[in-house]
């Protein structure tokens, strides 16, 4: 499946239908009175959250959705059928603006929450709505209305409570398999990820929260390049930063300097955001002195092949969650 986090679409509510002109001709009754029944309404374009997604993948390929218009009314007060309903199914996160307005209509992060984006005209009244005791005979009817139409910019920015950041091959990826249910692709290569990662980590007591994985940062990818660029918004949900660092680099805190540069490009908001430092790939510590480290954040090594530290970690995120729920 290919990861999509952003497109375009067009949609259209259907056109309501015309109300009838019509009078009762029966056997008895030559001249009776207006029996003209109303339009039916135009069907609705309804977004709808699907937690089976993780992409806008199908909506990329399928660009214009238009519901079915409402019959027109026909005599003896038959109303119209209504236009039928379209669903479009999107996953929790997708971001709806208004291209032509250049504005968010809405934000859709529950499971199953549903939006009405383009409401169905009106059907017409027909010409029995509009008898009066003045005018019994009404030869007038409704036309039916226009459904609503929009350009859609959907943008997908992944739900998640904590959000891992760190350069390629920092060990981002074989941390995540080992404290969740994510399965990323793990190699020694950079940028084996090349799209987010969800994964549900379990705590205590049947408590659980959700880690993202993004694409490795590189310097300058504020700036667009590498593949970081492309992802880095997928943090902005994320209430806790989590900086993956190889405890081997040769600058350690070069390197975590300039990771917070390249978000603060990005987004400066982001690192007022809880920030916690795993320093991994203690397994293979080399005889560097890593004993007098220190940050101003929470930080902690770990051995993501040799499970050293994990639940430690995993408490340490944890509880940053806490004090900001």
């Amino acid at each position: 499946m290919n990861f999509i986090d952003s497109t375009r679409i067009y949609v259209k509510g259907g056109n309501g239908g015309n109300g009838c002109i019509a009078f009762l001709r029966e056997k008895y009754r030559p001249k009776g009175g207006p029996s003209g029944g109303d339009g039916g309404h135009g069907g609705n374009i309804i977004l709808q959250v699907d937690s089976n997604l993780s992409t806008l993948q199908d909506l990329a390929y399928k660009k214009q959705y238009i519901a079915s218009n409402g019959q027109h009314g026909r005599g003896n007060n038959m109303h119209g059928k209504n236009g039928c309903d379209i669903v479009i199914n999107v996953p929790p996160g997708t971001i709806v603006k208004d291209v032509k307005n250049n504005v968010i209509i809405i934000d859709l992060k529950e499971v199953n929450q549903l939006y009405l984006i383009a409401k169905g005209g009106n059907g017409g009244f027909g010409n029995a709505k509009f008898k009066t005791k003045i005018n019994t005979a009404p030869r007038v009817a409704n036309t039916g209305l226009h459904g609503a139409e929009f350009e859609l910019e959907l943008e997908l920015k992944v739900l998640a409570d904590i959000g891992l950041v760190g350069f390629p091959n920092a060990g981002k990826s074989t941390f995540i398999k080992s404290i969740s249910n994510a399965k990323p692709k793990i190699a020694d290569y950079p940028f084996t990820t090349l799209v987010p990662n969800l994964g549900i980590v379990k705590y205590v007591d049947y408590k659980t929260f959700v880690v993202a994985d993004i694409p490795g940062i590189i310097e300058g990818a504020s700036a667009g390049k590498g593949l970081g660029i492309q992802f880095l918004k997928h943090i902005e949900r994320t209430k806790v930063l989590v900086f993956i660092i190889d405890i081997n680099s040769n600058d350690i805190y070069k390197e975590f300097d300039l990771l917070c540069k390249e978000i603060n490009k990005h987004n400066s908001s982001l690192l007022n955001k809880p920030k916690i430092i795993f320093l991994t790939k203690c397994e293979n510590l080399n005889k560097k002195d890593t004993e007098n480290l220190s940050f101003n954040d929470p930080f902690l090594k770990i051995s993501s092949i040799q499970n050293i530290n994990l639940n430690k970690a995993i408490e340490m995120m944890y509880n940053s969650l806490q004090k900001v729920s």
